[in-house]
């Protein structure tokens, strides 16, 4: 039997990508997952499509960046499973460009979803892990967590909050809680889609030809989450093995 079977968990940015990959993953090594992003219809058919599988999937639209949103979000995992074991924070925006462009509504954007969106998510989720004297929070992050490339300066910023506050709440929160928090390298996602400034664009597109797929990231939230309630993996980079950042 899989150790993560029947757990319960709850991924957001849940449309694409990481989250998508995670979702598929899990499920198929029997967890219970609550997908939530803003694109429903996407959700929809993910839902579907994991249960055609044999695995077990809800969803409920979510925006991140709207508290009372996340608080249904984790409220519907509860209702419908009676618990939360996990909460994959991975929900993030990544449209680079230089300070100078001052693309300041992008700024706010940026830090609306991936620390405001992480930070919703634990205050959502914490309360109810508290109660229950368990739980998993697992925070996507970046390699730009670690160090700061021209033209993701605020991108950069967010993502050293997100291990900022991974390790203050794994500080926090004591024994019964686990904290993971995943630094992915390049990595296959519609993340780049964002990007409105040329420059930043066609750089990325340089950057991501060595991209690994979403699905190796789901590889490394496996893991932490299979691990034994003894054992808290704190921190996982993952990079492409051609990559020099």
């Amino acid at each position: 039997m899989s150790a993560i079977q029947g757990k319960v968990v709850a991924i957001t940015g849940a449309s694409s990508g990481i989250g998508e990959a995670a979702a598929r993953l899990l499920a198929s090594r029997g967890a219970q997952v609550v997908l939530g992003a803003r694109r429903e219809d996407r959700l929809e058919k993910l839902a579907a499509e994991i249960a055609a599988d044999g695995g077990t999937a809800i969803y409920q639209k979510l925006d991140v960046t709207k508290r009372e949103q996340m608080e249904a979000f984790v409220r519907t995992a509860c209702d419908r499973f009676g618990r939360i074991d996990v909460l994959l924070n991975n929900a993030g925006i990544m449209p680079l460009s230089p300070l100078e462009s001052l693309k300041v509504e992008e700024w706010d954007r940026m830090i609306d979803v991936n620390v405001r969106g992480v930070l919703y998510g634990i205050a959502a989720g914490l309360p109810v892990m508290k109660k229950q004297g368990y739980g998993h929070f697992v925070n996507i992050a970046s390699i730009g967590a670690y160090s700061v490339t021209p033209s993701a300066t605020v991108y950069c910023a967010t993502k050293y909050a997100v291990r900022a506050i991974s390790d203050g709440l794994r500080k926090e929160v004591g024994s019964d809680i686990r904290v993971t928090q995943v630094s992915p390298g390049v990595t296959e996602s519609e993340l780049a889609d964002s990007i409105t400034d040329e420059g930043a664009r066609q750089f990325m597109k340089e950057y991501r030809r060595i991209s690994i797929p979403a699905s190796s990231i789901a590889q490394a939230i496996l893991f932490a989450i299979e691990q034994p309630p003894e054992v808290d993996v704190n921190e996982i980079i993952v990079r492409p093995t051609a990559s020099a950042v």
